[in-house]
């Protein structure tokens, strides 16, 4: 296993959740290449997109099926629109410990506020990336809640 999905599975391990990581030779960098790999839907896509507010890295974890509404993203912070910035490379590194296009949803190298897309919520079981852009795993929405801490709401545009 690479090191970095090794580093998921032992975060998961610490949290009290197994998941299978599965690792592909096709890239599943994008919601739509997942989906593809795995044989899902794209809704069922676990998009982790940093963003940086008021200078500080937050996470929002959505729908591979929907774009995040960065002024709904504003609102839940309690900020204005402007001081919402999609995070640069080297900001999603440094706030996570993971590259883009495998930044799992917990398993990072410090606290981060994070929101969980609701749409998520209707299925019995997610995708998510697992460190790098070819590994992924399955969890059920409830327990991404309650693993990544986040708070579930509406993002979607």
């Amino acid at each position: 296993m690479h090191p970095s999905a090794q580093k998921v599975a032992d975060a998961a391990q610490q949290l009290g959740i197994a998941v299978e990581i599965r690792e592909f030779s096709q890239t599943t960098r994008s919601a739509q290449e997942a989906a593809d790999a795995i044989g899902c839907m794209v809704a069922q896509i676990v998009k982790s997109l940093c963003f940086v507010v008021s200078e500080q890295p937050i996470m929002a974890l959505v729908s591979g099926a929907n774009q995040l509404d960065e002024r709904k993203l504003a609102q839940l912070c309690g900020v204005s629109r402007k001081q919402v910035k999609r995070a640069d490379a080297d900001t999603v590194k440094a706030a996570t410990g993971f590259s883009i296009g495998g930044v799992p949803p917990f398993g990072h190298v410090r606290p981060l506020p994070i929101y969980v897309d609701e749409d998520l919520l209707q299925f019995d079981e997610v995708w998510a990336a697992a460190g790098t852009p070819f590994a992924v795993f399955a969890i059920p929405p409830a327990m991404l809640v309650k693993a990544s801490s986040g708070t579930p709401a509406f993002l979607k545009k």
